[in-house]
């Protein structure tokens, strides 16, 4: 069932200034219609704020948001024909489910037996069926979660934002309700912004990412974009784990520990760091392969389950971590602390970046 009707978003210049505090600082940014975008950032980066901006409820000092071919910054929310989830999700308890979802369509004045038909629909979609006679506080988190969704798509809105949407609940039913979720907007079609501090939510879930800071966007792109290529330090250090190291220039080459990273980037940045995600470096040697070696020892070494986090003091006094994958028969044995270790990296997966100052 796909929206024909999604609209594109396109945001320039927009600001909005708390006394000397920017919350956003001239952002430009485009949604592709159809698209599920991710803003991401930690709290206070201004996030919030612009989803706010977009469903009309903070008003920017300057700058344009338009919907397809027109301009909105002056239209109230409600003529704004956005679909809302909020993080608390807002949720009327002295309703029934059914009511609660048919809520926007009775405000559009939609006959009964349509709201009635489009209520089942939206039911069944958010795998709800049966239940629209419950009391609201009868139901699950996750089934709150659910019926909030439904209230905001249940009139065919051509913009769906969301705000934290899944941030009460328990991790693995957070994990769950982002499948979820991803599979609903790939039903919908709907054009979706959605608010999160959560990295790897957005990276689940998100047709692009932008990652956004002290009211500044900071790097667009798509997840593998975002993950791989990182546009500076605080993108590289706030999307997964991650070390960063510096690294030395010289005769055209960036140098680790005389080691060879690769040729220096065409950049206007005078200096640059070595991002090392734990999951691709490896404590045997790969064979066939262009390699950085670390020489090190062991500091820590943490079981968790799927998943065992080695923490090695490097000879240079820097700190890098490892995590590989377990099995029911592995040894970790030869990982207790103050243990000699070599660590190994392949050149094809360097990330290298602009350093700090930049």
């Amino acid at each position: 069932m796909q929206n024909d009707t999604a609209l594109p978003i396109q945001i320039s210049g927009l600001t909005k200034q708390y006394g000397d505090l920017y919350a956003l600082n001239r952002v430009d940014l485009t949604v592709k219609s159809g698209e599920f975008l991710t803003l991401l950032g930690p709290s206070g980066s201004g996030k919030t704020t612009l989803l706010m901006a977009i469903a009309g409820f903070n008003r920017p000092d300057c700058g344009s948001i338009r919907f397809g071919d027109t301009e909105m910054i002056l239209t109230p929310p409600h003529r704004r024909d956005v679909g809302m989830v909020f993080q608390s999700y807002a949720l009327f308890p002295h309703m029934t489910v059914a009511e609660n979802i048919g809520f926007p369509l009775k405000l559009r004045k939609v006959p009964p037996a349509v709201r009635t038909k489009k209520i089942e629909d939206a039911l069944e979609t958010v795998q709800l069926s049966g239940l629209g006679h419950r009391n609201i506080d009868q139901l699950s988190g996750g089934q709150r979660q659910r019926v909030a969704l439904a209230r905001a798509f249940v009139f065919a809105p051509r913009i769906l934002l969301m705000d934290e949407p899944l941030s009460a609940l328990d991790k693995k039913l957070r994990e769950r309700m982002q499948i979820e979720l991803k599979q609903l907007h790939r039903k919908l079609g709907v054009t979706t912004v959605y608010v999160t501090h959560d990295q790897r939510e957005a990276l689940t879930m998100s047709d692009r990412i932008a990652v956004i800071n002290h009211g500044e966007l900071i790097q667009v792109d798509n997840p593998e974009g975002i993950y791989n290529a990182p546009a500076n330090e605080f993108v590289a250090d706030f999307i997964g784990e991650s070390t960063i190291l510096p690294l030395q220039q010289s005769n055209g080459s960036l140098y680790y520990e005389s080691q060879v990273v690769c040729p220096t980037p065409e950049t206007n940045s005078s200096t640059y760091s070595l991002v090392i995600r734990p999951e691709r470096l490896s404590l045997q040697k790969p064979d066939n392969a262009d390699l950085l070696v670390f020489n090190g020892t062991v500091k820590e070494s943490v079981y968790q389950g799927e998943t065992v986090f080695v923490l090695i003091t490097l000879d240079d006094s820097n700190e890098i971590s490892v995590r590989y994958g377990t099995n029911a028969v592995s040894s970790t044995s030869q990982l207790e602390p103050d243990t000699r270790v070599d660590t190994f990296l392949r050149l094809s997966d360097v990330i290298v970046i602009p350093g700090t100052g930049q």
